[in-house]
């Protein structure tokens, strides 16, 4: 009998083939099916908790992750059960990078109220003069890889002064080799850049890490891009600061809630460009986190190890005690 692997989306064709003739594949995932699933992969709708994982039941080995952010996920109660927890980090990390840069060039250029303009809406000439990016600051906050790819394309790219902030991380050889300088505290990045793009994981200790305090620290001609996690910003703040005046824009792929309230006044703002968090939905984004996800499920049917485990300290758990 084939081990059950449960989906709650959409795998690409390739991924899919591949999954399908090694396993019995449940899908689409409704809670109601979740029982006896080896394996499951999920996207950013449900929330794996102990009783997401209680209602598997016994035989569930595996949580796959198709993307990088595991905040859905309760890892430590999974470590305690002995269910493994892997993400696809390698495969969103060009298509999200380009659309933080894609953001980054709406803000400055103002394509949205340029577009919007000419559709017929009234929005004052004055409204429609952009920034020239070239030699202008850039503060990225979080520099892994999607950070980092960030910082290299405005470095090298577009030739942008590009400061870094991340406490916890350790070589920055490759960076600063590009001409990108760390800093030591936040504050300092806020207050000298012209744009500042999140990369930050969501974990209790960065939830609103922008608020209306941080902010306030940016210069009032300052752009805000968060590609990341919605709730790294406290969005009251944003939209309370912007409609002062006090930023001269932002650019989300993300919210909180996602999606966002149709009665969010971010999105009646016509400096504020708004995308519903197709960062890393493109092509071939989808597709390496298709076939990562399915590759790493199914070495863990293997009984072998998974190149992205999240949990190492629950290696072997479960394969072993039922491989």
């Amino acid at each position: 009998m084939k081990p059950k692997v449960w989906l709650d989306l959409k795998l690409v064709p390739e991924a899919l083939t591949v999954l399908t003739a090694a396993t019995e594949v449940i899908m689409p995932g409704m809670l109601d099916n979740l029982p006896g699933a080896a394996a499951v992969i999920i996207g950013v709708e449900n929330k794996a908790d102990g009783a997401f994982m209680d209602q598997a039941g016994p035989s569930l080995k595996v949580i796959a992750r198709h993307g990088i952010g595991v905040d859905n996920v309760d890892i430590p109660t999974a470590t305690a059960r002995g269910i493994l927890v892997v993400n696809t980090p390698d495969g969103p990390t060009e298509s999200t990078a380009e659309h933080t840069v894609a953001l980054l060039l709406a803000l400055a250029k103002r394509i949205v109220a340029g577009d919007k303009s000419l559709r017929g809406a009234d929005i004052p000439r004055p409204h429609l003069m952009g920034t020239e990016v070239r030699g202008r600051i850039l503060g990225v906050i979080g520099v892994g890889r999607i950070g980092r790819r960030v910082a290299e394309i405005c470095a090298l790219g577009l030739k942008m002064r590009v400061l870094a902030y991340n406490p916890d991380f350790a070589d920055w050889s490759l960076l600063t080799a590009m001409g990108v300088e760390p800093v030591d505290h936040l504050d300092m990045l806020l207050a000298q850049a012209d744009f500042v793009t999140l990369h930050a994981s969501l974990t209790p200790q960065t939830y609103h890490l922008i608020g209306e305090r941080e902010l306030r620290l940016m210069k009032p001609t300052a752009y805000l891009i968060n590609a990341s996690r919605g709730p790294l910003i406290d969005e009251a703040a944003l939209a309370h600061v912007l409609a002062e005046g006090h930023l001269a824009g932002a650019a989300l792929d993300v919210f909180d809630p996602e999606p966002p309230l149709p009665t969010n006044p971010l999105l009646q703002m016509t400096h504020v460009v708004a995308t519903p968090h197709i960062s890393s939905y493109t092509d071939l984004g989808y597709l390496a986190m298709g076939q990562g996800a399915v590759e790493q499920v199914l070495q863990v049917l293997r009984g072998e190890r998974p190149k992205n485990l999240l949990n190492p300290e629950a290696w072997p758990g479960r394969v072993e005690a039922t491989g």
